[in-house]
Protein backbone atom coordinates (compact mmCIF):
# COMPACT_ATOMS: atom_id res chain seq x y z
CA UNK A 1 0.00 0.00 0.00
CA UNK A 2 1.05 3.57 -0.76
CA UNK A 3 0.70 5.62 2.62
CA UNK A 4 1.35 9.18 3.09
CA UNK A 5 2.44 11.43 5.83
CA UNK A 6 2.09 14.44 6.57
CA UNK A 7 2.73 16.58 10.14
CA UNK A 8 2.11 20.74 10.30
CA UNK A 9 4.77 21.86 12.40
CA UNK A 10 3.42 21.21 16.33
CA UNK A 11 2.58 18.37 15.25
CA UNK A 12 5.39 16.57 13.41
CA UNK A 13 7.31 15.20 16.92
CA UNK A 14 3.51 13.33 17.50
CA UNK A 15 4.42 11.85 14.04
CA UNK A 16 7.86 10.59 14.81
CA UNK A 17 6.29 8.85 17.92
CA UNK A 18 3.37 7.41 15.96
CA UNK A 19 5.46 6.30 13.20
CA UNK A 20 7.93 5.10 15.74
CA UNK A 21 5.47 3.03 17.74
CA UNK A 22 4.03 1.46 14.61
CA UNK A 23 7.18 1.11 12.12
CA UNK A 24 6.53 -2.90 12.14
CA UNK A 25 3.62 -2.33 10.22
CA UNK A 26 4.82 1.26 8.07
CA UNK A 27 7.93 -1.11 7.02
CA UNK A 28 5.70 -3.67 4.85
CA UNK A 29 4.21 -0.49 2.88
CA UNK A 30 5.62 2.76 0.19
CA UNK A 31 6.14 5.64 2.30
CA UNK A 32 5.64 8.98 1.06
CA UNK A 33 6.02 12.18 2.95
CA UNK A 34 6.22 15.93 2.76
CA UNK A 35 9.84 16.96 3.03
CA UNK A 36 10.58 18.06 6.50
CA UNK A 37 7.92 14.96 8.33
CA UNK A 38 10.10 12.85 6.00
CA UNK A 39 13.21 13.65 6.88
CA UNK A 40 12.29 13.31 11.18
CA UNK A 41 11.32 9.85 10.24
CA UNK A 42 13.86 8.60 8.69
CA UNK A 43 16.36 10.36 11.00
CA UNK A 44 14.68 8.14 13.56
CA UNK A 45 13.94 4.92 12.10
CA UNK A 46 15.47 2.46 9.76
CA UNK A 47 12.49 3.08 7.19
CA UNK A 48 12.64 4.51 3.70
CA UNK A 49 10.34 7.55 2.49
CA UNK A 50 10.02 8.98 -0.51
CA UNK A 51 9.93 12.79 0.27
CA UNK A 52 7.86 15.57 -1.77
CA UNK A 53 8.60 19.18 -1.16
CA UNK A 54 7.96 20.92 2.12
CA UNK A 55 3.80 21.35 2.29
CA UNK A 56 3.64 25.13 1.77
CA UNK A 57 6.10 24.54 -1.02
CA UNK A 58 3.70 22.31 -2.83
CA UNK A 59 4.13 19.03 -0.84
CA UNK A 60 0.61 18.68 0.25
CA UNK A 61 -0.44 19.21 -3.77
CA UNK A 62 2.00 16.45 -4.95
CA UNK A 63 0.31 14.53 -2.11
CA UNK A 64 -3.30 15.20 -3.56
CA UNK A 65 -2.06 14.66 -7.61
CA UNK A 66 -1.41 10.83 -6.24
CA UNK A 67 -5.00 10.63 -4.79
CA UNK A 68 -6.29 12.30 -7.69
CA UNK A 69 -4.66 9.25 -9.78
CA UNK A 70 -5.40 6.73 -7.21
CA UNK A 71 -2.25 5.86 -6.79
CA UNK A 72 -2.38 7.08 -3.10
CA UNK A 73 -4.29 4.20 -0.48
CA UNK A 74 -4.15 6.14 2.80
CA UNK A 75 -3.12 9.01 4.56
CA UNK A 76 -1.72 10.04 8.38
CA UNK A 77 -2.23 13.64 7.82
CA UNK A 78 -1.47 15.11 11.54
CA UNK A 79 -2.65 18.52 11.19
CA UNK A 80 -2.79 21.43 13.58
CA UNK A 81 -6.37 23.03 14.38
CA UNK A 82 -4.99 25.74 16.20
CA UNK A 83 -2.72 27.27 14.26
CA UNK A 84 -3.35 29.51 10.92
CA UNK A 85 -1.87 27.78 7.90
CA UNK A 86 -0.58 29.64 5.08
CA UNK A 87 -1.23 26.79 2.54
CA UNK A 88 -4.93 26.17 3.74
CA UNK A 89 -6.11 25.85 0.18
CA UNK A 90 -4.18 23.01 -0.16
CA UNK A 91 -4.83 21.15 2.61
CA UNK A 92 -8.27 21.68 2.10
CA UNK A 93 -8.30 20.50 -1.52
CA UNK A 94 -6.36 17.58 -0.03
CA UNK A 95 -8.66 16.76 1.87
CA UNK A 96 -11.29 17.35 -0.51
CA UNK A 97 -9.69 14.65 -3.23
CA UNK A 98 -9.43 12.24 -0.26
CA UNK A 99 -13.33 12.80 0.37
CA UNK A 100 -13.89 12.13 -3.61
CA UNK A 101 -11.46 9.20 -4.31
CA UNK A 102 -12.47 7.58 -1.14
CA UNK A 103 -8.93 7.42 0.20
CA UNK A 104 -8.97 6.33 4.25
CA UNK A 105 -7.31 9.55 6.00
CA UNK A 106 -6.74 10.46 9.79
CA UNK A 107 -6.34 13.78 10.68
CA UNK A 108 -5.61 12.78 14.55
CA UNK A 109 -3.14 10.16 16.05
CA UNK A 110 -6.35 8.35 17.32
CA UNK A 111 -7.77 8.17 13.95
CA UNK A 112 -4.94 7.25 12.97
CA UNK A 113 -3.61 4.02 15.15
CA UNK A 114 -7.22 2.60 14.16
CA UNK A 115 -6.31 3.05 10.22
CA UNK A 116 -2.88 1.49 11.03
CA UNK A 117 -4.04 -1.75 13.20
CA UNK A 118 -6.59 -1.92 10.74
CA UNK A 119 -4.20 -2.34 7.75
CA UNK A 120 -1.82 -4.33 9.80
CA UNK A 121 -4.82 -6.77 9.83
CA UNK A 122 -5.43 -6.84 6.20
CA UNK A 123 -8.94 -4.93 6.47
CA UNK A 124 -7.21 -2.70 2.94
CA UNK A 125 -7.04 -5.59 0.69
CA UNK A 126 -10.28 -3.80 -1.00
CA UNK A 127 -7.73 -1.42 -2.55
CA UNK A 128 -5.71 -3.85 -4.62
CA UNK A 129 -8.88 -4.41 -6.56
CA UNK A 130 -9.16 -0.53 -7.39
CA UNK A 131 -5.76 0.12 -8.35
CA UNK A 132 -6.95 -2.62 -11.36
CA UNK A 133 -8.64 0.97 -12.35
CA UNK A 134 -7.43 3.36 -13.71
CA UNK A 135 -8.66 6.84 -12.84
CA UNK A 136 -12.14 7.36 -15.31
CA UNK A 137 -12.79 3.88 -15.68
CA UNK A 138 -15.42 1.43 -13.86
Amino acid sequence: MNIALVAHDRKKDEMVNFVIAYEHVFVRHTLFATGTTGFRIMEQTELTITRFMSGPLGGDQQIGAMVAQNEMDLIVFLRDPLMAQPHEPDISALLRLCDVQSIPLATNVATAEILIKALDRGDFAWREIVHKYKPGEV
